[in-house]
């Protein structure tokens, strides 16, 4: 029993580092590029890196709430591009799973295991808060 506490101690650890509020489910943070699942105002998951839009495409920061989830989602809008796990949660961006080396058109770009937790975990209306 102990040991499993010890591995929630990082963790918690990590509560500090994440830069959104207490409501937030999913912090993003544009400045390091890293992304966490919270719960009233505890990490539950990360940090994990990310990549975000490229210029004139930048992923805007605010509070947003998570519309609509799709698991093999297709882009309309680029070429029919894959987004695996796909949690939308401003307009046409979202968190999937994606690139990370190349900056996206406003998505934030998961590794595969990231997208899946992210996706597992993350409901409808669910708060994302994106900061600087």
């Amino acid at each position: 029993m102990f040991a499993g506490t010890a591995l929630l101690l990082p963790q918690a650890a990590e509560a500090a580092g994440a830069p959104c509020g207490a409501a937030a489910r999913a912090c993003l943070s544009l400045s390091t590029n890293q992304a966490w699942l919270m719960d009233n105002g505890n990490v539950t998951y990360g940090p994990v890196p990310v990549t975000t839009g490229k210029r004139g495409y930048e992923t805007p920061p605010g509070t947003f709430k998570v519309t609509w989830k799709d698991r093999n989602h297709r882009s309309k809008e680029f070429h029919n591009a894959r987004m695996p796990y796909s949690v939308f949660f401003n307009g046409g961006i979202a968190f999937h799973q994606g690139s990370l080396k190349a900056k996206s058109h406003g998505c934030v770009h998961l590794s595969q295991a990231a997208a899946q937790q992210f996706f597992g975990t993350l409901r409808v209306g669910d708060v994302v808060q994106v900061v600087r």
